[in-house]
């Protein structure tokens, strides 16, 4: 693993490159990343970057992000498969109807979505700044949100403001198995529950703290329980016990019964990060046009944030 270590790191000096990552990656992308983060930071830091060259270990629509944000820049993917099943499970006919049957709402739409659908949309969020950019529509104006049901279902909770939601969601926060978080709540009673708004509701209200990732990291690290029960892709743990040695991290099962963890996330490895380097394949290319018009609601969120 040295070796390609090192051969990444020559490839990036060589190419004024940076790697970003997120935290659902494996840990040795992790730990090889100039920024890691999840999608707001990680759009910020791009947005910042002076390098040639984005190497973005994550998924495809936040390569996308960086691309949109970055036009002159080259962003590459380390594996082109590596989707997203909210933003894939959107048929773009059906949501640019939806749209339009809705024309006098905000449209906010989850970072987590492809460049078309952030096109259409007024603004963006991502999980971090979900309550703030809500917050910042007057109470006069009607709101849409799209493309995460569960999220928005926790924006129209807490915020107590009406929403017409989009009717997708995550398939690793989905799937975790309500009878299993409850078992662990009774099994351990004085953990602390941490949670993703992309988990359906009922699991939601079983949560002690619900976050961001990086909310979720932040909470851990400032709370005094040594037992955490995680609602959250499993990666997010090799940064836990790195803030938390002395802490321990309990991943709730899904309905398959095994630890949930994010399929496309897991396609980044330091082998085909190193590859693209050489070969300068997998390369994002967007329409103009569309960049232009996906640009726009990207930079609302950025300025609210």
């Amino acid at each position: 693993m040295n070796d390609i270590i090192k051969e990444i790191k020559e490839l990036k000096e060589k190419r004024n490159a940076i790697i970003m990552a997120h935290y659902y990656t494996d840990a040795e992308v992790q730990d090889i990343a100039d920024y890691l983060g999840d999608s707001l930071y990680l759009a910020q830091r791009a947005k910042e970057t002076d390098a040639d060259v984005i190497v973005f270990a994550g998924v495809e629509f936040m390569a996308e992000t960086a691309k949109i944000l970055n036009p002159n820049k080259t962003v590459l993917l380390p594996d082109q498969n590596a989707g997203c099943s909210l933003a894939d499970d959107v048929d773009i006919p059906e949501f640019l109807k939806w749209r339009k049957e809705h024309q006098d709402y905000v449209l906010v739409s989850y970072i987590n979505c492809s460049t078309e659908v952030k096109a259409v949309s007024d603004i963006i969020c991502t999980s971090s700044n979900a309550k703030r950019i809500v917050e910042s529509i007057p109470e006069d104006k009607r709101i849409l949100f799209g493309t995460d049901k569960n999220l928005g279902a926790y924006l129209q909770k807490v915020l107590k403001r009406e929403m017409v939601i989009w009717d997708g969601s995550c398939e690793v926060h989905r799937e975790y198995n309500y009878d299993a978080t409850r078992a662990l709540k009774n099994k351990f009673p004085n953990a602390f529950f941490v949670a993703h708004p992309e988990c359906p509701s009922p699991l939601l209200e079983l949560a002690d703290y619900v976050g961001s990732t990086t909310g979720i990291i932040n909470a851990v690290e400032t709370s005094t329980q040594k037992e955490i029960v995680v609602l959250t892709e499993k990666g997010v743990i090799h940064q836990l016990n790195k803030i938390a040695p002395d802490k321990e991290f309990i991943s709730v099962p899904n309905n398959a019964n095994v630890c949930n963890i994010c399929p496309h996330m897991k396609l980044n490895t330091l082998e085909k990060i190193r590859d693209v380097l050489v070969e300068n394949k997998n390369e994002i290319v967007l329409d103009e046009t569309l960049r232009q018009k996906a640009l726009l609601p990207l930079e609302k969120m950025l300025s609210l944030s």
